[in-house]
């Protein structure tokens, strides 16, 4: 049985054989200029047995985040990233590269590439961007963030794809999907389901003095139209920030 809730941004609990996983943990109701569209329900958060960080952008290793968590939650990064929580005095920490399999409960979690940018900037560490296949009686695909990537066709056999689609601003920069990108990515990858991430969270607060802005809600729409045409055959179930599904 697996069991997936959308918290939100690429914030997302993968409940699985009875091992529960939490990835890239944004869990403020305000990051800097940003602001979020609906407060994080803290029950999701109980009983997790790890993290896993995909990249060490402050959107998705947020340290104020893994604070509330607890420092002695195991979690997982890239390698090169382990420093940054050793010196908050984080407890149990695995650093990992591309190609690792680790065991987490019943659960086997193998690290895949990502196309996106290294840096945590400014002026601060690098480490190679991650994803993550978690396999056990089903298997599920959290790509973090990227860009398309060769491998993405030999990723195996994928049960769930947690694809982003978007981001948290009107418009993306390099080395991220949008809707039509994801879809490229869902046809590569071909799995069964694809739950699209990454979206719907978060807005700057300058645009959105009269409410949420408008630019939140599309992307599902526009995934759901490029699914159509690049993967039909593919299911797609859309959570909004909050909302869980069953596998």
């Amino acid at each position: 049985m697996a069991r997936i809730e959308y918290v939100g941004h690429a914030t997302v609990v993968v409940d699985l054989d009875g091992v529960r996983l939490l990835t890239d943990p944004l869990l403020r109701n305000r990051v800097a200029h940003l602001r979020r569209t609906v407060p994080v329900d803290t029950k999701a958060l109980r009983g997790l047995d790890a993290v896993l960080v995909s990249h060490g952008h402050y959107d998705h290793l947020d340290l104020p985040s893994l604070e509330k968590l607890g420092k002695n939650l195991p979690v997982v990064v890239p390698r090169g990233l382990g420093g940054l929580l050793r010196k908050r005095r984080f407890e149990s920490i695995l650093e990992v590269d591309i190609g690792e399999t680790l065991s987490i409960g019943a659960l086997s979690v193998r690290t895949v590439p990502a196309e996106h940018d290294h840096a945590r900037g400014p002026f601060g560490v690098s480490a190679q961007p991650l994803g993550y296949v978690v396999t056990g009686s089903s298997s599920v695909y959290f790509a973090g963030d990227t860009d398309l990537f060769d491998g993405m066709a030999g990723l195996g056999e994928i049960d769930v794809a947690l694809l982003p689609i978007w981001g948290w601003g009107p418009g993306l920069g390099a080395g991220h999907l949008d809707p039509e990108g994801a879809a490229e990515a869902a046809a590569l990858i071909g799995p069964r389901r694809v739950v699209p991430i990454h979206w719907g969270t978060y807005f700057p607060i300058h645009l959105g003095l009269r409410g949420v802005p408008r630019f939140v809600e599309l992307p599902p729409q526009q995934f759901l139209s490029a699914m159509e045409k690049a993967a039909p055959d593919v299911d797609v179930t859309v959570l909004r920030p909050g909302e869980s599904t069953s596998l």
